[in-house]
């Protein structure tokens, strides 16, 4: 039974995204899907720049940067053998992935958490945990090392390989992997 034809996994080019695209690649592969890579330009956490700063310049650092992430998704995908298409949005990123998955009819968001947990979650909140809250499609995290101190270093990086379960330090951190985890179907 294929349950996805059309996989989104939005990407930043930051420590670990390189898995996501991996395991993204891994799932369509699988599913035999479609892998749509999304990198989004946040141009709005630059609006307090003066305006002597150089848009021309940094449009085209942005693009750069949009541009290496993206390649992650192509190469992960060539070594699956699966199609894939990328696309470079500007906006909101929780606000740009969930539109496009929804505009796009995929039927999967994969994408990364840093595994951010306590008052850190409550205040600055994430772009994955965002998502998760206002898709319709489902969405798979895959926590990714380095975001903090309660990332799970045992990532799954191919599907139906089982990852080494370890259990939670803190009732804190059970609670946060409990908020991060969607069901099949999208709910909590």
């Amino acid at each position: 039974m294929v349950l996805y034809d059309r996989i989104i996994v939005p990407i930043d080019g930051s420590a670990g995204s390189e898995r996501v695209a991996v395991h993204a690649a891994a799932l369509a592969a699988v599913h035999d899907a479609e892998l749509h890579g999304v990198y989004v330009v946040n141009a709005g956490s630059f609006a307090g720049l003066p305006m002597e700063s150089s848009w021309e310049g940094l449009d085209d650092m942005l693009r750069a940067d949009a541009e290496s992430a993206l390649d992650q998704v192509e190469r992960a995908a060539e070594a699956q053998g699966v199609p894939a298409e990328t696309h470079v949005l500007e906006g909101t990123p929780s606000r740009e992935i969930v539109e496009f998955a929804e505009r796009g009819e995929c039927d999967l968001i994969v994408m990364g958490t840093h595994g951010r947990g306590g008052i850190d979650r409550l205040l600055l909140g994430s772009v994955a945990e965002k998502v998760v809250r206002a898709s319709k499609v489902p969405v798979l995290t895959v926590r990714i090392e380095g975001g903090g101190d309660d990332a799970d270093e045992h990532a799954v990086e191919v599907p139906g390989e089982a990852a080494p379960e370890s259990p939670a330090d803190s009732p804190a951190e059970a609670d946060a992997a409990a908020d991060s985890t969607a069901t099949a179907d999208g709910g909590e």
